[in-house]
């Protein structure tokens, strides 16, 4: 037993099975927890510039006193990585370090590095195993649970890729301590998204401590961690390929993404806080359409002001056309018969929707470009 073990999470998909383990310290034990699960002791970590000075070597050390032989491929950082022009890189490196079938990927990093080493693991040499050592918080609570992985193209986010789960997640807490206070905040999103699916009493939770999360308080960042997991777990054990349910895990990133799309990826916005925004459209367009009370947005809106997060895509500092966004949007993963499907409803009730008015919609960006807040 791993003594900096905190709580382990099944994500329970029948013989594709496998553990979330979450721990505070966990980098040192990385070895000890990811042996068993190999096929092969060869890893190849793949990972970031950013990250790589911070924790490339002591994952490194961890397998390698396991007796694994590793080798590594350092990305650049951002989310541009996730192009056609990086995955070909990435995937004739690993062909020349003579990645085999039985090797296994191990993506150190953020959602950018988990979502593009799980493709690579997907399609090189027809399927690869690979293991998430998520290093954000984002990454931790939602992108290295679930086995959605791909690369963006200039039309949206994530629109080519693969399901291909991991054979395992290792959540090191303490990483969380070497991130950029922006990042941080950018993960958060994530966080309250859970709460607001189908979770209101998370939600609460969150109103009362969701600025420890951001502060560093471990007992609270340990919490958020494990029930943000838990919930993506449950979802994706009942939804795997998105048929339905797992749909909800998208509230707020029809918004969101082409928030991010419109940014072109280049750091002016972080995934996190297009969702977040996103979010604040969404429950805006249920209030007008009279699924959600007036309360619920103004709670929303209150709890983004007292964690220092932007509610409105006035705050990005971009200037932007509702028009190009809904463009933007119609090239989203959920489009079914040419019809945008929009996750809206109460805080604690959200549900998929077709056929909503798109002026609507319009009308909602609208205001949020301008900064008009309901």
């Amino acid at each position: 037993m791993v003594e900096a073990l905190l709580k382990t999470v099944p994500v329970d998909l029948g013989d594709r099975s496998y553990d979330i383990h979450i721990g505070d310290g966990l980098m040192a034990h990385l070895g000890t927890l990811v042996v068993p699960k190999l096929r092969q002791k060869k890893v190849i970590i793949i990972t970031d510039e950013h990250v790589a000075v911070l924790h490339l070597e002591a994952a490194k050390k961890s397998l390698e006193a396991a007796g694994v032989a590793v080798e590594s491929v350092i990305l650049p950082a951002g989310e541009a990585t996730k192009s056609f022009a990086n995955f070909e890189k990435l995937t004739n490196r690993l062909l020349e370090l003579g990645a085999e079938r039985k090797d296994t990927l191990l993506a150190l990093g953020g959602g950018v590095i988990g979502d593009i080493t799980g493709f690579a693991a997907a399609v090189l040499r027809r399927g690869m195993d690979f293991i998430q050592v998520p290093t954000s918080l984002l990454a931790q609570v939602d992108s290295s649970v679930g086995g959605k992985t791909g690369i963006n193209t200039p039309f949206g986010k994530n629109l080519v890729g693969a399901f291909h789960q991991p054979r395992m997640v290792v959540i090191d807490l303490q990483v969380l301590d070497t991130l950029p206070a922006r990042e941080l905040q950018a993960g958060y999103a994530e966080v309250v998204k859970y709460g607001l699916i189908d979770d209101p009493g998370f939600f609460n939770w969150l109103e009362k401590n969701g600025a420890k999360i951001r502060t560093g308080d471990r007992a609270a960042q340990a919490y958020a961690v494990a029930k943000s997991c838990e919930a993506k777990a449950r979802i994706v054990a009942e939804d795997e390929f998105e048929a339905g349910k797992r749909a909800l895990l998208n509230l707020g990133h029809t918004f969101g993404h082409a928030l991010e799309a419109e940014c072109s990826y280049d750091g002016t916005l972080l995934h996190g806080e297009g969702v977040a925004i996103g979010m604040a459209m969404a429950l805006d367009v249920s209030v007008r359409m009279g699924i959600a009370p007036k309360e619920d947005l103004t709670r929303y809106l209150a709890h983004l002001k007292s964690v220092n997060m932007m509610a409105t895509a006035s705050q990005i500092g971009k200037t932007m056309d509702a028009d190009t966004l809904l463009a933007h949007m119609a090239q989203d993963k959920k489009v079914d018969a040419g019809e945008i499907v929009f996750v809206l409803g109460p805080i604690g009730g959200a549900a998929t929707h077709k056929g909503i008015d798109l002026d609507l919609v319009k009308a909602v960006i609208e205001d949020s470009i301008e900064g008009k807040q309901p």
